[in-house]
């Protein structure tokens, strides 16, 4: 990289501009990707630092190699960067890096969420009541039903309703979240250069007066077909658990159920008849065990434990001289140093399955050492 190239472009911006022209460099250079670019950020302290590094010292970086590097050097990265950032500015968008507070927590512990977000309209992600609702395109008049009446009966909850902005469930969770009030996002899988479909710009207004749209692609990145994977990625990611309201056996919607569960986030599923084409893939959820069943709002109320009033009328007395196994004490030990956190980051900072660190909670909570919280949250008693 011509470093007086770089210093020239770097004069023109306010520090925070800054990082965020060199974090767009290298979000832009191809074949570099989300895992890879926080590598390099990592090791080399800041964006900016990366694009400034000796090419022979990043190489050394495990999974960084010759033909990588030089993408990432190419200097059409930092002029495409600068017209992409006077867009971000003019059209007052809000960019969401990953090193920053604003950026989604829960999107923040997957290894593969994208560096850069690009956020359009007033909402943030501090409640942690934060669900995304997908499904077929092609909905059928039983998950037209089943879609609004959800919604509504989880108004007194107050969540978050993430979805696609697509044809079909996408568009109706939408829209029922507005009628009740709550807070909604779409994520698209383009740029704000366009809408897709076209025919769902009328409904943007009401979702921008309830919350707005959140994306990863530049402005004019078009809705390719691998860019719908990519969001689906980042529905899944963002949210506290998904619920698929019906699905054939191979769609959008299960390919976000897969990556819910890879970040070991809750999956719900709409059961239909097994003659139905639509309920193929949400039956077969459920039958696998990738998908818990539901047939109401109250089913994830429960099973997230939403529902704060349901108090034990028996608290569990903490026993003295309590006798841990090795994993128990891992995650007590954990614990001490956290206080309380959630089911899935005690899954990854104590390398235990998700499934097992479950029942090692409850194992602790029997034992009232550990005090389970709303939304898989566990807190250690003092």
């Amino acid at each position: 990289m011509n470093i007086y190239f770089v210093t020239c472009i770097s004069n023109c911006y306010e520090m925070k501009d800054e990082e965020l022209l060199y974090a767009l460099a290298l979000q832009r250079a191809k074949g570099i990707g989300d895992v890879n670019a926080k590598k390099l950020i990592e090791a080399c302290g800041s964006a900016k630092s990366v694009l400034e590094e000796r090419q022979n010292t990043l190489q050394k970086i495990n999974g960084i190699g010759s033909i990588m590097l030089k993408s990432l050097f190419d200097s059409i990265n930092l002029i495409e960067a600068e017209k992409e950032l006077k867009l971000i500015r003019n059209f007052d968008i809000k960019p969401l890096y990953f090193l920053e507070q604003e950026y989604p927590q829960k999107l923040n512990n997957c290894v593969d969420a994208p560096i850069l977000l690009f956020q359009d309209g007033d909402f943030d992600f501090k409640n942690p009541k934060i669900i995304s609702i997908v499904g077929t395109r092609r909905m059928t008049n039983y998950g037209r039903a089943f879609c609004p009446e959800f919604i509504s009966d989880l108004k007194k909850h107050n969540p978050i309703i993430i979805s696609g902005f697509a044809y079909g469930v996408d568009i109706c969770a939408h829209n029922a979240a507005v009628e009740n009030n709550l807070q909604t996002v779409g994520v698209f899988a383009h740029g704000y250069g366009q809408v897709y479909p076209k025919v769902h710009k009328k409904y943007m207004s009401q979702v921008y007066e309830n919350g707005g749209f959140l994306t990863e692609f530049w402005h004019d990145d078009a809705p390719l077909r691998e860019n719908f994977l990519k969001r689906n990625r980042i529905v899944a990611g963002i949210s506290q658990a998904t619920v698929v309201i019906e699905s054939a056996s191979r769609g959008g919607a299960l390919a976000t159920a897969t990556n819910a569960n890879s970040y070991s986030r809750d999956v719900f599923a709409l059961p239909g008849r097994t003659t139905d084409t639509y309920s193929e893939g949400c039956n077969a959820l459920i039958r696998d065990n990738k998908a818990a069943l539901i047939t109401s709002a109250d089913d994830v109320v429960k099973m997230l434990n939403w529902d704060q009033s349901i108090v034990n009328s028996k608290p569990i007395q903490k026993q003295l001289f309590v006798e841990l196994t090795n994993d128990e004490e891992k995650i007590i030990n954990y614990l001490k140093k956290e206080n309380k956190e959630f089911l899935d980051i005690i899954s990854l900072e104590c390398d235990l399955l998700v499934h097992k660190t479950a029942s090692i909670l409850f194992q602790l909570e029997m034992k009232g050492l550990v005090k389970p919280l709303p939304g898989k949250l566990f807190e250690l008693i003092d």
